[in-house]
């Protein structure tokens, strides 16, 4: 009985809670005691192929699978780079801040060619996980080809700079943040680091070319609870070349929400 009266009790301080207003996304603050990983390979062959990553960071909110498996000639030049302060992961991504150097919290990309009479089969999955504290966007590419020729990479940010401009500190930057409202020359210079790269935050994407023969296919989707709900599907099964870019990206401002009770004495 006390376990239900005490479940009750903050539900109702929750609904008093949410007739005021709050604070919505706002990027994330890297660890003082960062941490990193990387993965660098050149792999040339034939025979059984069986190659898997996961990396998975709470604070962060960054959830990142990858896979596959075959049996044939392959060809794999690939790297993961993944680092909780984004200026130590700087990289040049097309679809980002005009191919300028960006920072980011987590990088990989992937060229590859495989043949074989039995299918390669994988699949890759990145998520800003909404309850860590990112913004519930994820992609998701799934295979199974008997030939195939890719170049792609992924990418992910969602954190202010470790070392912002002007010897601000990451939680004053927030508040910066939000002060700076619509003013996106501002917001810019707030997201670029002392050492001059600028830091998107709350980003998730991916860019590919490939030609395949096979089964090949993206999901892409975004869901904010009672806001937003961003569902994309592709699937393709033959011969096929593809170009594709898939982004997803919110303006680090931290956003005022007015309650639907707003004025209404709870």
């Amino acid at each position: 009985m006390k376990g239900v009266v005490i479940v009750a009790l903050m539900l109702a301080i929750a609904f008093i809670g949410g007739c005021s207003t709050v604070l919505a996304n706002p990027p994330l603050i890297p660890p003082v005691q960062y941490e990193q990983f990387c993965d660098n390979q050149k792999v040339s062959g034939s025979g059984i192929i069986d190659v898997s990553t996961s990396i998975i960071d709470k604070k962060i909110a960054l959830e990142y699978y990858n896979t596959m498996a075959g049996d044939g000639d392959l060809e794999l030049d690939s790297e993961h780079t993944y680092s909780q302060d984004p200026e130590k992961l700087r990289r040049n991504v097309s679809s980002v801040n005009d191919s300028n150097e960006s920072a980011f919290n987590m990088f990989e990309t992937t060229k590859m060619t495989y043949k074989g009479e039995t299918p390669l089969v994988g699949g890759k999955s990145l998520t800003s996980k909404a309850f860590y504290g990112g913004i519930g966007a994820n992609v998701q590419e799934m295979f199974s080809v008997n030939e195939m020729e890719k170049d792609e990479t992924a990418y992910f940010a969602s954190t202010t700079p470790y070392q912002p401009q002007g010897n601000v500190s990451p939680k004053d930057l927030i508040k910066k943040l939000k002060e700076a409202g619509r003013d996106t020359d501002k917001v810019g210079d707030l997201m670029t680091a002392k050492n001059g790269v600028y830091d998107p935050a709350h980003l998730v994407g991916m860019e590919t070319k490939n030609t395949f023969n096979g089964t090949w296919g993206t999901d892409a989707t975004w869901h904010k609870i009672f806001y937003k709900d961003i569902k994309a599907h592709e699937m393709f099964t033959g011969t096929f070349e593809t170009d594709k870019t898939i982004k997803f990206h919110e303006n680090p401002v931290p956003e005022k929400i007015n309650a639907i009770c707003g004025g209404i004495d709870c």
